[in-house]
Formats: C-alpha cells, structure tokens, sequence
C-alpha cells in the first residue's frame, strides 16, 4: 500500500469514472441516466475511501509535504509532475472528496435533463480541486487551479436558473482575469528562481521591490476566488443562478483555493510582501465581514442570503491567515473546512424546499416546521453552526480567528466580532420566516419532508459539524507542524530584513 501512487489515484480515479459514463449507450434514456447517476456515485464513493488511505498514511508531525510523486513532464524544462500534501492541504483534499459524492447524490432527483454530461463535468471538476490542492509544481498548480472553472462554467451555464448564461460568464471572466495575471507572475518567478518546484520557491529569497509586484499579480487572483470585497460581485449571482450540487462545491471548495493560495504562495514566498499589505488585507477582510453581513440581512432570496454570509465568513479567513500567529492561521484553516461543510449543507437545504416548490424566495414559505419537522431539525443545526453556536464547527473556527487577530490588532478583531452578532442576525431572521409562523398559503399544505435519500445526504454533514465542534483535535493536529514551520519561516524572513541596512534594500 505504501508504494501505491494515492494522490494521483485519488486526483485521476475520478476521470476514469467520467469515460465510462461517455461510453453509456442506451435507446433508453431514463435507463441511460440512471446508469451515469449510480457510476458516478460510485466512482466519487471510491475516490473518497482512497483519499482517506492519504490521511492514514499522513504523518501529522512531519511539516514536509507527504506522499510525494514525482515525474518528467516537460523535456528541457524544470517543469515536472510532481504531487504532495502537507498539513495545509491534506484536509483540502478530503473535503473535496468528501463534498462530490454528496452533491451527486443529492442531484439524482433535481437534475433530468442530459444527466450523462452533467456528471461527467461533476467527475471532471472533483479531479481538477483535488489535482490543485496535490499539486507541488507552479505550472501544474495553474493547469488544475484554471481547468477548475470549466467544468463549473458549464455546470452553471447548462443547468443552472433563468439567468444562468449570463452568471456563468461573469464568474468566468472575473476569476480569468485575475488568473492572467497570476500566470505572469509565476513566469518573473521561474526566470528568478530558475524552478518551478513549490518546494524549491518557498525557500527562495525573492527580491523585496520584486516581491511587491508578486504579491499583487497574486492577490489579484486570489481575491477573486475568496472573494474579497470589492470583487466578490460574481458570487451572488453564481449561487443563485447555479443548480444545488453547483452551489455546494461553489461554496464548499472553490471558494477556499483563493485563501489556499494565499497560504501556499504569498504567506511562505512573499513574506515581506505580505507583512507589507497586512494591513490592506484587515481592512478589506474587515469590510467584507460587516458590508456583506448588513447585505445579507436584506435579502429576500435564500441563496443570496448564505452567498453573502459567505462573504462573511471568508473574510475572518484571510484576516486569520495574516495574523501570521498560531491561533489566527490554525483558525483560519478550520473556519474554511467548517464553512465548506456548512455553506454545502445550507445550499443542500435551500435545494429541498426548491425541488418541491420551485422557488427561493422567504416570503413565499413559512410555518414548515409543521409539515416537516425533519427538515426544520437539520435546518436548524446548521444554522445555529453557521452562528457560530459552541459544540458546532462554526464555534471553534471563529474563536481561534478571534483569539489571532486580537494577540495583534485588537481593532480588527473587534470590527470582525460585530459581524457574530449580524451573522446571528439575518440566520435566525431566515429560519424565523421560513420555518415558524402559521402555515398559511394553500401551496405548502402539500409539502412533504424528507425522504431517505435526502436523509442520507445530510446525515454525514451533521456527524462532521458536531464531530468538529465537540473534538477539533482530530482536525488541528495534523495542522500544527506545518503552519508552525509557515509562521517560522516567515519571521525568520522578517528578521533577515530588519538585519539589512536601508540604503541596501
């Protein structure tokens, strides 16, 4: 077992599960979809029991990257196939894994039309997150980090609501625009570091004017993926444009490659850089946490109501992550497995009532708990995790996030505590509207709760939010060693430069 390739088994299983369901043939449609449906649930289920061989095999007191491939690609370059995971991307991988299975399942009575393409283009993006968070060489980090938006481009483009075409295109052309010029820093980064290795550039001492540049081609991107306020104007729209399943990975994965990028690229290569712009990255983070918050409270969609809140969340991210302290770093990590689990579930509630009623607007449901007592239970336990309520997820991510940024800049942890009390806020205001009240519109007397299916869906989310909020440890510990080697390093970074003489910078 130990000899066994998992992470590329992992990354590519998913894409052998994809030729199969293009090689289904059949007069029988329904036949024919029912056949991709079950391939491809088994092929995610599959992926995922290999992907918890990764965490098996993961030492988690080792800070170097683990299971690592390496291959020849490009002949006359540095440029090679090469595969890792460290503490920072091993619980990257298996949310990834763990969130597409769910979302196929959850699709096999929401989506009837060209089943077959819709999931293969599932089984394609399960490869490209999971190849993106492996990835240890810059060019093949990029191939996977930008093959991530077609898939999802089609997902949104075909299957999505009645302004899904124009969604789809604005999520495109603002996450590639921000990428091109990413493409142009990694380029400055080869010509200086002669390497394309990760590993290799992460101990390289780029230049500090040098850096500066860096670090904006970067951020440009990243920002655009988190997203930070003010570029974060194509999430809502995504959301609520894409199908359930779509809104899931939207939420629970693509949103943290931006802050994985910052953690594997501007954190340990452009430190000085990124002390640098700590303080433009509070600002925003905080903007972002109270801006979109006031947003979210006067929303009248569902799906744009937890599109902002994510907004929210992601912004105790980045300021966690540029706290540069164990707590603030740690916690960010958390906040982002928590918030994809929770986000997802949240999507996956929204997409039930949506499948019985066909819409999403609060004013058109109220007194559900009366006709579906199931569904009010499960609503409830992610949203008060969503809160931030102690024994859940949410609670030990935000704690963390708080306890770092208050050891360094108690004004920003303040600003990013008011956004506990608006988050309580628009969430309760959601399920108040929603789920309590006399059921009075002759519509909802009809509605059913949950089926087994559905059940089956979220019973593994509700173990994860309260297996994380009651024993975080499981989660935190394989953590330790690699962001204590990210922080080292990066003060080691400052105080080289605080040793160098100004006029020789």
């Amino acid at each position: 077992m130990n000899d066994w390739p998992l992470l590329s088994l992992t990354t590519f299983l998913p894409l052998v599960g994809a030729l199969f369901i293009l090689a289904i043939r059949g007069d029988d449609a329904k036949v024919v979809a029912r056949n991709a449906r079950n391939v491809a649930l088994l092929t995610s289920l599959a992926t995922f029991a290999v992907s918890l061989l990764i965490l098996a095999q993961f030492d988690p007191n080792s800070a170097e990257f683990q299971l690592r491939e390496t291959a020849p690609w490009l002949p006359g370059t540095t440029v090679n196939y090469a595969m890792g995971v460290d503490g920072i991307s091993v619980w990257f991988v298996l949310l990834s894994t763990f969130l597409t299975p769910l979302c196929i399942l959850s699709s096999f009575g929401a989506v009837q039309v060209r089943v077959k393409e819709y999931m293969v283009a599932f089984l394609v993006l399960e490869t490209m997150m999971v190849g993106m968070f492996c990835a240890l060489d810059l060019v093949l980090f990029y191939i996977f980090f930008e093959g991530v938006l077609i898939p999802m481009f089609i997902i949104i483009g075909v299957w999505g609501g009645a302004r899904r075409v124009y969604a789809a295109f604005k999520f495109f052309l603002y996450t590639l625009a921000g990428s091109v010029l990413m493409l142009v820093a990694m380029l400055a980064m080869y010509f200086e570091a002669h390497t394309t290795d990760i590993h290799a550039l992460m101990a390289h001492s780029f230049p500090q004017a040098m850096q500066l540049w860096l670090w904006l081609a970067f951020f440009a991107s990243f920002a655009v993926k988190v997203p930070m306020w003010p570029v974060h104007t194509w999430l809502p729209d995504a959301h609520v444009e894409a199908p359930t399943a779509g809104s899931v990975i939207l939420a629970g994965v693509l949103l943290k490659m931006g802050a994985y990028g910052f953690l594997r690229f501007s954190m340990p290569m452009l430190p000085l850089a990124s002390e640098y712009f700590t303080p433009l990255i509070y600002t925003l983070s905080a903007v972002a946490v109270i801006y979109t918050s006031l947003v979210a409270l006067v929303q009248e969609d569902m799906k744009k109501l937890i599109a902002y809140s994510s907004i929210a969340h992601m912004g105790y991210v980045t300021a966690g992550i540029f706290s540069v302290t164990t707590q603030g770093v740690e916690g960010a990590l958390f906040q982002m497995l928590s918030h994809g689990v929770v986000s997802g579930a949240l999507f996956l509630c929204v997409g039930v009532v949506y499948d019985r009623m066909h819409t999403r607007e609060i004013a058109r449901y109220g007194g559900l708990a009366s006709r579906m007592p199931k569904y009010a239970t499960v609503f409830m336990l992610f949203m008060l995790a969503s809160v931030g309520l102690p024994g859940t997820s949410g609670f030990v991510g935000e704690f963390l996030v708080l306890l770092g940024l208050f050891q360094v800049n108690t004004w920003i942890s303040l600003f990013a505590a008011t956004g506990l009390i608006l988050g309580a806020a628009y969430m309760l205001y959601l399920y108040r509207r929603v789920v309590f009240g006399k059921l009075t519109r002759p519509d909802l007397m009809a509605i059913f709760d949950m089926d087994l299916r559905e059940v089956a869906v979220f019973a593994p989310l509700i173990v994860v939010v309260l297996w994380m909020g009651v024993y975080p440890a499981t989660f935190l510990d394989p953590m330790h060693a690699s962001v204590a080697k990210l922080i080292n390093n990066f003060q080691l970074a400052q105080a080289a430069q605080s040793a160098v003489p100004l006029a020789a910078r």
